[in-house]
């Protein structure tokens, strides 16, 4: 039982050489703004850890000339990342073959010293359980400042250690259930990039009229689906764009709906919690542009008091305000606050035709925010916004071939939430003693 797992401090473990716990913090030394660059060493930040990975491409870098004058917080494949500083217990583990990288003051790696005491799946286990995170969460108020868990604090956290073997039969439970999240998430990020640079080709760049235009054959793409582009190219006001498809305000193209939030104060409202009601907040932590549940749920007579009602499935939600721009398309029957416009099925153009020309739109579509206390766009302001309609003929034929790669999408993220469940519930009772080894393999058995 976990109970009767031995227990060390970080210090104690590090006096053993077990374990090595060293945080980003460089001295007097901080990289300067000319030492930050577009490829070199990564500098991860608690905002370049998500869902137990390393975010290196969005990572910033820094050059030979700043790395060398770095003496801590040096990363090596293996190590696991803990956010310390700000946003406190993000974890992350750096896999084999990762990029070169240091760490920001704001985090700490913890690096396994000797293997034949410590599991380094079970430690990168261990650093995302109750267990720890309420360790984590009796420290991090312990100064003035924005939350923040010292080096020192954290060489005082306990570690359990029971036997090598039962630690890494718990890191591969939870290796095979992290990884084959991770892979359903890769997967959608290419589906999803697929799906946008058709959405840029063919209603961007023009790429199938440019070689009509020039009395070319069209390459790459069957005689049936060219044959649906025009040959020419006439003047709007978007510029030349190709003959035949109109542009209207986007506003005469789909509906752009609000919603309110009803009396929180009233339980009414609320209780019994009957129909999805959504705000930005759900969809902050999207891994996929795709809504599966909400945080909170109205009664009917709170839904009553949402002027646009329950919105159907497959509705489009853009963030309008704190922050502008967040994506996603509802996978169920939803209510929405003021901090959205809703664009619902139904339009000339499809809610995702309009999840892609948003993002490829989003710089005009801040261009028109406003507000005082935050940004903000509204509806009056999104409506007037010109958009290109393509012919009716041509949207189905996008339809045809993005329809199956979003609803492909769709089932992924499914399953990696479903995962991710069954992640986070093994966890703490593998780690508790409450679920033996054999049950948890037979539950991982089933899942896989």
């Amino acid at each position: 039982m976990s109970s009767e797992w031995p227990r060390f401090s970080v210090s104690q473990l590090q006096a053993e050489q077990k374990l090595l716990v060293e945080d980003g913090n460089h001295g007097e030394y901080r990289p300067r703004p000319d030492e930050f660059q577009d490829r070199g060493v990564s500098f991860i930040r608690a905002a370049d850890m998500s869902d137990g990975r390393i975010l290196f491409n969005s990572a910033q870098c820094i050059n030979e000339l700043a790395r060398s004058r770095i003496r801590k917080g040096i990363g090596l494949p293996g190590d696991v990342l803990l956010s310390h500083k700000g946003t406190v217990g993000k974890v992350a583990y750096a896999q084999a073959g990762c990029p070169d990288f240091v760490c920001s003051p704001q985090t700490t790696f913890w690096r396994v010293m000797d293997e034949k005491t410590l599991d380094r799946s079970f430690l990168f286990a261990y650093l995302q359980s109750a267990e720890f995170k309420a360790q984590l969460a009796s420290r991090k108020g312990e100064t003035d400042m924005a939350d923040y868990v010292s080096l020192t604090a954290q060489r005082q956290l306990l570690v359990p250690v029971p036997s090598i073997c039962i630690q890494r039969a718990i890191g591969m439970v939870f290796s095979l259930l992290n990884n084959r999240i991770t892979l359903l998430r890769e997967t959608n990020a290419t589906l999803e990039a697929i799906a946008q640079a058709l959405f840029k080709s063919w209603f961007v760049d023009f790429d199938p009229v440019r070689p009509k235009a020039e009395g070319r054959q069209t390459e790459g793409m069957d005689a049936a689906t060219a044959a649906l582009f025009p040959d020419s190219f006439e003047e709007s006001e978007l510029g030349l764009v190709p003959k035949g498809w109109r542009v209207k305000p986007i506003g005469d193209a789909v509906d752009c709906l609000g919603g309110g939030t009803p009396d929180t104060k009233e339980p009414s409202y609320w209780e019994p919690a009957e129909h999805c009601w959504t705000t930005p907040k759900d969809l902050s932590g999207l891994q996929s542009p795709v809504l599966l549940r909400t945080e909170r749920r109205l009664s009917t007579l709170g839904l009553a008091k949402v002027s646009s009602g329950l919105l159907p499935a497959g509705t489009l939600l853009l963030s309008s305000r704190a922050p502008i721009g967040y994506l996603a398309i509802a996978q169920m029957p939803v209510a929405v606050n003021q901090g959205y416009i809703a664009i619902p099925p139904g339009g000339e153009l499809s809610p995702l035709y309009m999840l892609f020309w948003c993002r490829q739109n989003m710089e005009g579509i801040k261009g028109r925010a406003n507000g005082s206390t935050f940004m903000e766009i509204s509806k009056k302001a999104f409506r007037p916004i010109p958009a290109l309609v393509p012919t009716v003929e041509v949207l189905d034929a996008f339809a045809n071939i993005a329809d199956p790669l979003f609803n492909r999408l769709i089932e992924n993220e499914r399953q990696a939430q479903s995962l991710t469940q069954l992640r986070d519930t093994l966890l703490p009772r593998l780690i508790s003693g409450q679920l033996r080894l054999p049950e948890a393999e037979s539950l991982l058995e089933n899942a896989l």
